[in-house]
């Protein structure tokens, strides 16, 4: 079984800066992804940024954060970051990490709890 613990969300002035966290806990063999999805009342949960396990750490980002939001992993961790700058208040939703590990078992999808963003105008 893994624990994610996120932590990092709040209520922040657009423009403002937020700095997610995302630590995973538990008997991990390998990590082979993790990312930040977010959601909104009465809309889907949508991928906001994710970065592939291994040494390349191959990232993707929704076209809406380009330029503006940075994810990043701590591998002696297991955690992921993602730096959130220039927010806005389209930004506002709940964050969730996601974290697609290997305990020997085959490749599970784990989530977080949800941290709260909100970002004012």
């Amino acid at each position: 079984q893994v624990q994610l613990a996120e932590s990092g969300g709040g209520l922040v002035q657009a423009g403002g800066s937020l700095r997610l966290s995302c630590a995973a806990s538990g008997n991990i063999f390998t990590i082979n992804f993790m990312g930040w999805y977010r959601q909104t009342p009465g809309k889907q949960r949508e991928l906001v940024a994710g970065i592939a396990g291994g040494g390349g750490g191959l990232t993707d980002y929704a076209d809406s954060v380009k330029g503006r939001f940075t994810i990043s992993r701590d591998n002696v961790k297991n955690t992921v970051y993602l730096q959130m700058n220039s927010l806005k208040p389209e930004d506002t939703a709940v964050y969730y990490c996601k974290v697609v590990a290997n305990t020997g078992s085959g490749p599970q999808a784990y989530w977080g709890q949800g941290t709260q963003v909100t970002v004012s105008s």
